[in-house]
């Protein structure tokens, strides 16, 4: 009898990660529809010495 091993369960924020694409600042300025999450993240952003790898955009989520 052969035993599976079972595969790491990841965090729900990495799943939602791999479904929508990760934008930056620049791409949240001249966004058409801007959304709470992407506004608040532009204004973290204009702060003088922030970092910031960018935030998933809830517009590019596949339809299901």
């Amino acid at each position: 009898m052969v035993v599976k091993a079972k595969k790491p369960v990841q965090p729900k924020t990495e799943k939602i990660r791999r479904e929508m694409k990760l934008v930056t600042s620049q791409v949240c300025e001249v966004c058409k529809t801007p959304c709470t999450d992407g506004i608040l993240y532009r204004e973290r952003m204009r702060v003088p010495g922030a970092v910031g790898k960018g935030i998933p955009c809830i517009l590019t989520k596949p339809s299901a």
